[in-house]
């Protein structure tokens, strides 16, 4: 930002327009006495001096006539004015140039927001999260949250009267929406639903007659025509390459692959040449060989496996008992696998869920016409362009690439593509307004969700067999994950990520640059993910780049976490990588904003600066109870994704005063990006 001038000098530089000598006038020590967003901006104090009007030469006389004294009266008078106008006038102007508190209804939120999150007892310089994110106990992830309040959004779309296209296919999902919803309708048809799909498969030994049936027909049925995979999961991705892959038909006999595949996969044709990637062969031959087992034993016990699996996975269609049933037994393994409770979520959120599964195209143009409007995908696409361009300044400096690899690096951020919003398909009028002519609802729930799974299974096969240019979405609009596809070098950000708390074309640019730029940021740099892998670069510094490495790593071990908790730093190490990466850039394009534009606004009753509330928005993405972290996570427990970024960001302890040796301000700092 271009240095303000001295205050006391608008006065002087005011009067010497009107013909008056200019004097540089003085202030005392603590004329300016707050920072940014901290109380009284200025207080101006003007020295005893002689005034430039006093210097005038008049008329030496014995005795003062009336009319000399009432035109000096007048004159000092005048000059009065204007100090004092000029006064106000300096006041006035600061106050304009300086950061003004954000009256916006979408501020009032997020401060309320993060005043009954944070914990100011605590010192920013000690404990930043706790800082931020209160003790965090019984804190969902922002992400978690944030996801709810989408699926909050959908739910009143959905609940609108008045709102449906009779006889669409947006008439369709809410007519889903609405069925699922009706308890009493569900508990009235009780069990016998799920008997009539019993029966379909040959009976239950527990629920009267029983057909032994070919094991590999029932498991075709259930894998074509329920959607459910007893054994094994199968599922059609683009694949970048043709990979070398085992012939599970001779490794894994008990399945007649072929078959289930074809059912399952119809219209498309398969053959027995057909390539299949297999994640885990050694899983699929232990499973055959168990299967065959049993088959020769207990072949009513397969059949029973089976049929209680499915009764397992219908029961969100069934009445309460089954529903019941199903929650104490997932209860009673997570805790024989000391896992914390699953938590319960409400009828209309999973009714919220269904129907954006099956109606994705008529809800996806819903959802992005009430909460991503032209205004914000624009200052949201203006966002990442800075992002972007502040990446690509900053891989010039980046000291363990050779120059072939930094230009290479720098070509690949400049030819990215980037999706915001939704995908293009799903916006057309016809696809919104989708007809779903093979969804049949009624006459029970549950005949209308397997209507529902078999017409999203056949979609899914006809829009893998069309030639499709652009990239497959992995997300849905309203879900709150970015990502970065290697294969079609994309970056995806869904409408439902760039939504309060995280962005909003009304914050102050501070908290939009410290949430979603900093989201932005981290998915960039997994653009770069492969340089840092042992051998991912051969021809760039190795011994900088394993040094940097290795301050990274021991830069999170010296970072203290709560009393049980413990992380793998070569697990996480990528994703650690991405946050300090991603905290830097944004960091550096927020500064980069500041220099060139005036305005800035601030939450106000929070006394943060705005690059204050720069970081405190970063840490507010971080917010999560530390105990639902689970090792298996690739990225590091909350806690240390607000220490570590934040610690090893000297600007951090700078604009927070944090002392030397302090958490936030360690001696030493590493260096990757």
């Amino acid at each position: 930002m271009h240095p303000l001038p001295d205050p006391a000098s608008l006065p002087s530089l005011l009067l010497s327009s009107r013909g008056w000598r200019p004097e540089w006038g003085r202030t005392r020590p603590g004329g300016m006495s707050r920072a940014w967003g901290r109380g009284p901006f200025l207080r101006q104090e003007f020295p005893a001096q002689r005034s430039p009007v006093s210097q005038v030469e008049w008329p030496q006389e014995r005795h003062i006539t009336a009319g000399f004294m009432v035109r000096r009266v007048l004159a000092a008078g005048l000059l009065f004015s204007l100090l004092l106008g000029s006064s106000v006038l300096l006041v006035y102007i600061f106050r304009s140039c300086g950061p003004r508190p954000c009256r916006t209804p979408e501020c009032h939120d997020l401060q309320a927001r993060y005043l009954a999150s944070g914990n100011t007892s605590v010192a920013p310089c000690t404990d930043f999260f706790s800082f931020a994110c209160g003790d965090a106990k019984g804190t969902k992830s922002s992400f978690q949250a944030l996801a709810e309040e989408n699926k909050r959004r959908l739910r009143e779309i959905l609940e609108k009267p008045g709102s449906r296209h009779l006889g669409t296919g947006e008439d369709k999902a809410f007519q889903f929406y609405s069925s699922c919803v009706d308890t009493g309708a569900i508990e009235a048809e009780g069990a016998a639903p799920l008997r009539q799909v019993i029966e379909e498969l040959g009976g239950w030994r527990i629920s009267g007659n029983w057909t032994s049936l070919d094991f590999n027909r029932t498991l075709s049925l259930l894998m074509s025509q329920y959607g459910y995979f007893p054994f094994f999961r199968a599922y059609l991705r683009p694949h970048p390459t043709l990979p070398h892959t085992p012939v599970i038909q001779e490794m894994a006999p008990a399945i007649d692959w072929l078959s289930c595949l074809q059912a399952t996969f119809t219209p498309m044709s398969l053959r027995p040449s057909q390539l299949l990637v297999v994640h885990d062969l050694e899983y699929l031959k232990n499973m055959s060989q168990l299967v065959e087992e049993q088959l020769l034993k207990y072949r009513d016990f397969l059949q029973s496996h089976m049929i209680l699996g499915l009764v397992g996975t219908l029961s969100p269609a069934l009445d309460s008992k089954f529903q019941e049933a199903r929650r104490s037994l997932i209860q009673k393994l997570r805790e024989l696998t000391q896992r914390p409770p699953m938590p319960t979520s409400p009828r209309w959120m999973k009714c919220v869920e269904e129907t954006g599964t099956f109606f994705e195209p008529t809800l996806t143009a819903l959802f992005i016409h009430e909460a991503f409007s032209p205004k914000t995908q624009s200052a949201a696409m203006e966002l990442f362009t800075a992002i972007k361009d502040t990446l690509i300044t900053r891989l010039r400096r980046v000291p363990w690439m050779d120059e072939k690899t930094r230009k290479e690096a720098q070509d690949r951020v400049t030819q990215l593509q980037v999706k915001m919003g939704g995908p293009e398909w799903a916006l057309k009028p016809s696809l919104a307004r989708e007809e779903y002519n093979d969804i049949q609802l009624g006459p029970s729930y549950l005949q209308s969700f397997l209507s529902c799974v078999r017409s999203l299974r056949a979609r899914i096969v006809q829009n893998f067999l069309q030639s499709f240019p652009q990239h497959r979405w992995q997300v849905s609009t309203w879900g709150v994950s970015a990502y970065y596809s290697i294969s079609d070098h994309v970056v995806v950000f869904p409408a439902g990520l760039l939504q309060p708390p995280f962005f909003h074309p009304g914050y102050p640019r501070a908290v939009n640059f410290g949430a979603a730029g900093s989201i932005m940021a981290h998915e960039l740099l997994h653009i770069f993910s492969q340089l840092l892998l042992p051998g991912g670069c051969p021809a760039c510094d190795t011994h900088a780049l394993q040094g940097a490495l290795l301050c990274l790593k021991r830069h999170y071990q010296s970072i203290p976490l709560p009393g049980g908790l413990s992380f793998n730093g070569s697990w996480t190490l990528l994703e650690n990588a991405a946050d300090i990466g991603g905290l830097a850039i944004a960091l550096q394009a927020y500064s980069r904003r500041l220099l060139g534009y005036y305005g800035e606004t601030i939450l106000p009753n929070l006394d943060l600066s705005p690059l204050q509330l720069f970081f405190r928005s970063y840490a507010q993405v971080m917010c999560r109870e530390p105990s639902t972290w689970e090792p298996q996570d690739p990225h590091s427990p909350p806690m240390l994704r607000v220490h570590g970024p934040l610690s090893n960001t000297q600007a951090f302890a700078r604009h927070f005063h944090c002392p030397r040796g302090a958490l936030m301000n360690p001696s030493k700092r590493c260096q990757l990006w």
